[in-house]
């Protein structure tokens, strides 16, 4: 059947059919395959001028070999500072990270916001994202960019280090909400034109109109909220302890 593995006498029509100088579709009518599985096999075990059907077949068992023979993934990276379990870590890491998917985030960029975003210190490089995410270099630094341009986090490099830590904080919220304030009176104002020019009393033109309407609605709730949490911020650092000489801080010392 199409979709069954090529056994040694398949390869043996195609040494044969090859040998004919017929095509790949018509070996893979004879032998009832697509034409593509034909030059697949051939392409990879030599060529149309060098393939042999025993060689070809003990190539084959050899990947098949190598294949078995891999070792296993390794297991899953979680932080297990705090007492905590490797695994139930990896587990919130990745359903937050679905959740961010499901919210229209790409796949990346939500797996790289999660793996930052459940770490205490909230800062890793992108050879720690490539460690625990088991991606390449150049996908984490695509995924970078689209964070950054995005304001979900920041770049940051220690005074006389060269590599680049990356660093979600307190703000990532407060930033997006931010950024959503923004992007919302930029859809309204162009709304508004639109209404205008397409004429308020027409079908389409009234569609615009409650879409800025909704907007500013929208817009309006959220600055309250910003109001109400900037407030929230000051009535907390107004109740911080104060540091002192011996390094006191939050009541507690390192001393």
């Amino acid at each position: 059947m199409p979709g069954d593995r090529l056994t040694d006498e398949d390869r043996r029509h195609i040494a044969a059919g090859l040998a004919e100088g017929l095509g790949y579709t018509e070996i893979g009518r004879r032998l009832g395959r697509p034409g593509s599985t034909i030059m697949r096999e051939v392409a990879r075990n030599g060529g149309p001028g060098d393939y042999g059907s025993q060689r070809a077949q003990e190539a084959t068992q050899e990947r098949a070999r190598r294949h078995r023979k891999a070792k296993p993934p390794p297991p899953p990276i979680g932080d297990s500072s705090h007492g905590r379990d490797p695994q139930a870590v990896q587990n919130v890491t990745e359903s937050f990270a679905t959740l961010l998917e499901q919210q229209g985030m790409p796949r990346m960029a939500a797996r790289v916001l999660a793996c930052l975003y459940v770490t205490d210190s909230g800062n890793l490089t992108a050879a720690d994202l490539v460690q625990r995410l088991r991606v390449s270099p150049a996908s984490i630094s695509q995924t970078i960019a689209l964070l950054e341009q995005q304001g979900l986090l920041k770049r940051e490099r220690a005074p006389g280090g060269r590599r680049e830590r990356y660093v979600v904080d307190d703000e990532l919220w407060v930033r997006s909400t931010l950024a959503a304030l923004q992007m919302n009176e930029t859809l309204a104002a162009a709304s508004q034109r639109a209404a205008e020019v397409l004429g308020a009393a027409t079908p389409a033109g009234a569609r615009f109109s409650v879409a800025v309407e909704f907007l500013l609605l929208v817009n309006a709730s959220l600055g309250q909220v910003m109001q109400q949490w900037q407030q929230n911020e000051a009535d907390r650092r107004r109740r911080a302890p104060v540091m002192t000489y011996r390094g006191f801080r939050r009541g507690r010392s390192d001393g």
